[in-house]
């Protein structure tokens, strides 16, 4: 019978063990701290250079044109108000009335006597309108008066006075827009569109060589070299020159590994075919029991050593495929059952899936099992009691097998899963290779996990896995 998961409890956490093994995985709590990617960091860039340079027109567009316009538009102004004056002081009585009907019907500009009582809204909200008014009132004389609406009818309004009385000529205001409407506006907006997009383009082309030597750097830190060849014939020279070398790089490390592989094959072969006669010759030969069952233990040692070197020297990826977590946990500790010097607690949420190598994980939990059984025994009772627990996090499963033994100096912790590094004292009681955490470590990460240790609160040492969840066969 399996508790639940409000029966297990976590409760041993190291400040150097990844966030994920403390309760929070996945998408929950990364577990590197995400920063800006080489493609934003260069679409920024490029992109306030362009938008600089964008304002950087706009404000030489503005000198060059605007302003000028603004002096033509006064003068054109100046001009009809001028002309529409002259005309009128020069034409009698029948005439004027005609003509005013003409140039309103035509030319779009009535003139309007100015009664004191008129309210008017003074022209001139920005820049360019003040340019355009103070032109006005230095060229028609100080009691010009400009309006953008007067008795609130918009236009543009320009009071004068003709032999003492005053007058209004109303136009068009948008027959001298200095902004040109909002066409800059449109062009601005398509200008800074365009900017932004060829900027996109450019960080891309810049960042994809860079993306693919991640990618591929990745794939030779985990093995797979033919997967990590990059392209040779880029028409980028300095690209290629970096590909070609990263390629050569990547083939003398698949040919060391090779020859390592080779070399321990042949090292393995050559030591255990004179321990096998060894042992043979010690069990025939040696008539003492004691001495004949030490020297064969000594063999075994030996052995298992070699066993240690080719597991962690293996560098075949591992074939994962969906897990029932506790078969494999029932499996690894059948054989603990019958042994008076372990104890085993077994707590796992109820079916679990893991995915992972079936064959390596049940070495994984057998090894940190006799780790336990070797180096994690109480010292009242001299028997080690070892907790196994399960739970799952969003996407992943935590695993954690603990001891209640004296635990380790915190200070190498981070050194136990270094290969051959040893501890002190009642942890090295038993002579090995120093391999076992490290082979535990180098398989998890293989299958895609990760592997961490800390010291229990109340005592012992916690080995903590984190492993991909399968929520189906």
């Amino acid at each position: 019978m399996h508790p639940t998961q409000t029966q297990i409890q976590f409760e041993d956490t190291h400040p150097s063990a990844p966030a994920a093994l403390s309760g929070t995985t996945g998408d929950d709590a990364p577990l590197t701290r995400a920063g800006l990617s080489l493609f934003w960091r260069t679409f920024f860039l490029l992109a306030l250079l362009l938008l600089g340079s964008i304002v950087a027109w706009l404000q030489t567009l503005r000198a060059l044109e605007f302003e000028p316009r603004a002096i033509q538009t006064a003068q054109q102004l100046a001009s009809q108000v001028n002309l529409s004056r002259a005309a009128l002081i020069h034409s009698d009585a029948i005439a004027r009335t005609s003509l005013l009907k003409t140039m309103s019907d035509q030319e779009g500009v009535h003139i309007v006597p100015r009664e004191p009582t008129d309210f008017f809204v003074p022209f001139g909200t920005d820049a360019i309108g003040r340019q355009i008014a103070q032109e006005l009132t230095s060229r028609l004389g100080p009691g010009t008066v400009i309006a953008s609406s007067v008795n609130n009818k918009p236009g543009l309004w320009i009071g004068f006075v003709i032999n003492g009385d005053d007058y209004w000529l109303l136009t068009d205001q948008e027959r001298f827009n200095p902004a040109g409407g909002k066409t800059w506006l449109i062009w601005l907006g398509v200008a800074a569109v365009l900017s932004l997009a060829g900027a996109a383009l450019i960080a891309r082309l810049i960042n994809r060589p860079l993306k693919l030597l991640s990618f591929a750097a990745s794939r030779v830190r985990e093995g797979d070299f033919e997967a990590s060849r990059l392209d040779e014939s880029v028409q980028t020279g300095e690209i290629r020159e970096v590909n070609i070398g990263f390629n050569r790089m990547a083939q003398r490390l698949a040919k060391i590994e090779q020859d390592r592989a080779v070399m321990l094959a042949g090292i393995s072969h050559d030591l255990r075919t004179p321990l096998a006669r060894l042992r043979l010759e010690t069990e025939m030969s040696v008539t003492d029991l004691d001495a004949r069952a030490h020297m064969a233990a000594d063999i075994a040692q030996l052995d298992a050593i070699i066993g240690k070197f080719l597991d962690y020297a293996r560098p075949e990826k591992e074939k994962l495929a969906p897990v029932v977590l506790a078969d494999v946990v029932e499996a690894c500790t059948y054989s603990y059952k019958s042994q008076a010097d372990i104890q085993i607690k077994i707590q796992l949420e109820d079916n679990l899936l893991v995915l992972a190598d079936e064959v390596e994980l049940g070495r994984i939990i057998s090894n940190l099992l006799e780790n336990a059984r070797r180096y994690g025994k109480s010292a009242d009772t001299g028997v080690a009691r070892v907790q196994i627990a399960a739970i799952s996090r969003n996407k992943w499963v935590l695993i954690k097998i603990r001891d209640h033994g004296i635990g380790v100096a915190q200070e190498q912790l981070t050194n136990l899963t270094t290969p051959f590094f040893r501890g002190e004292a009642a942890r090295t009681a038993a002579n090995g290779a120093g391999l076992g955490l490290a082979i535990v470590d180098k398989t998890v990460q293989r299958m895609g996990g990760i592997f961490a240790l800390n010291n229990a609160p109340s005592g012992g040492l916690s080995a903590n896995i984190r492993l991909p969840r399968v929520t189906s066969l």
